[in-house]
């Protein structure tokens, strides 16, 4: 292929509903889109930093400052292109894997439009349509909590996720098992307990958790295998899994019994299915984390949901879950599943109209 040039395009995307972590509240994604386009075909990748370096280093406008001096450049003087170049063409920047992986992702579309391949096929999907659980943010009340526990059951999630932090852990989890019994359940901490919580935590083990996502900070791999040794709920790492290295790593050390899967937290779709691939190696289930996508984010989060390993609903919620309007044709749950998109590429593309009216700014990168 050869590369024409990028665009990078700002969409500010207001959500349903405030969304609480423990990282603060969003109520609107302010998302960096690009769009690369070669002789031949273009597309698509979303960028999922947020506005502020909360979750993790990267923010959006760092990202695009990123791709535009450094990333962007690097990849037009590669002596070749394809999704496979994007990687090595990248290696010299350290970090910045969320701008690297929307970068590497708009390759990897145009790459497939061209040819005609659907992303789920080029990944090694093996399921047409995939399970689909809810992440639920910290709210302002137990009885607000179980009516949207209960709104998403009602509207088929197969797995339900409660966002958890010191003084909402125990009888938020407590009141949502004893009000909807045996439900999938599973909670997220965002890394706000310290290895000191270990007791605390424990108390959460009578209620049979599928899990307890990231409790302690993310470069605390040591922390996260004591505490494991500690409590009989599975403990599962989101954010200290940066790469395939990193998966082997904690599970050698016993840190990690699943694994939660976030293609721009490790730099890309090829990366995502490398730690899959570890961790079916290994015996380790994974699922697919989200990150408030658009429909263009999160239709190759259920293309790569699709593949074996994948053994828990992840958090590939319906469009309408967080946004009254999508970017693109929305997805909708049906029988608690979302279908793999079939086509080229992605398999999706942004609704023009949408786009226009969604986006506050555009840059062209000519090549």
């Amino acid at each position: 292929m050869r590369l024409e040039g990028v665009e990078l395009r700002r969409v500010t995307m207001p959500l349903v509903a405030p969304f609480r972590t423990s990282f603060g509240t969003e109520t609107t994604r302010d998302v960096l889109l690009v769009r690369v386009v070669t002789g031949a075909a273009e597309g698509w990748g979303e960028c999922v930093a947020m506005s502020g370096p909360l979750y993790s280093p990267e923010y959006t406008e760092a990202a695009a400052d990123v791709l535009r001096r450094f990333l962007i450049p690097a990849l037009a003087a590669a002596p070749r292109l394809d999704a496979y170049a994007v990687g090595p063409a990248l290696t010299p920047f350290k970090g910045h894997r969320m701008a690297k992986a929307a970068l590497e992702t708009a390759v990897l579309d145009a790459e497939l439009r061209e040819q005609g391949r659907p992303l789920a096929r080029e990944l090694g999907a093996v399921h047409e349509r995939v399970p689909c659980g809810v992440s639920v943010g910290i709210m302002s009340s137990i009885g607000e909590l179980l009516d949207a526990v209960g709104g998403y059951l009602e509207a088929g999630y197969r797995r339900i996720k409660l966002k958890i932090e010191p003084g909402w852990d125990v009888e938020p989890v407590r009141a949502v098992r004893e009000h909807f019994g045996d439900v999938p359940l599973q909670v997220d901490a965002n890394t706000a307990y310290l290895p000191s919580d270990a007791r605390h935590l424990a108390r959460l083990d009578p209620f049979g958790l599928l899990l307890i996502e990231q409790p302690l900070d993310e470069e605390d791999l040591l922390g996260h295998a004591e505490l494991a040794r500690r409590i009989s709920t599975p403990v599962c790492l989101d954010e200290s899994i940066t790469s395939a290295r990193t998966a082997a790593a904690a599970i050698t050390l016993g840190a990690a019994a699943i694994v939660n899967v976030k293609p721009g937290r490790v730099g890309g779709y090829l990366e995502a299915r490398r730690i899959h691939d570890v961790c079916v190696a290994h015996g380790v289930p994974v699922w697919c984390g989200g990150m408030l996508e658009t429909g263009l984010g999160r239709a190759a989060n259920v293309a790569l949901a699709a593949l074996p390993g994948f053994l828990l609903p992840g958090d590939t919620s319906a469009s309408d879950r967080y946004y009254r309007t999508d970017l693109t044709a929305p997805f909708v749950l049906h029988d608690g599943h979302l279908p793999v998109p079939a086509g080229p590429g992605l398999g999706v593309e942004p609704l023009p109209e949408v786009l226009r009216e969604v986006s506050t700014a555009t840059e062209w990168i000519a090549l």
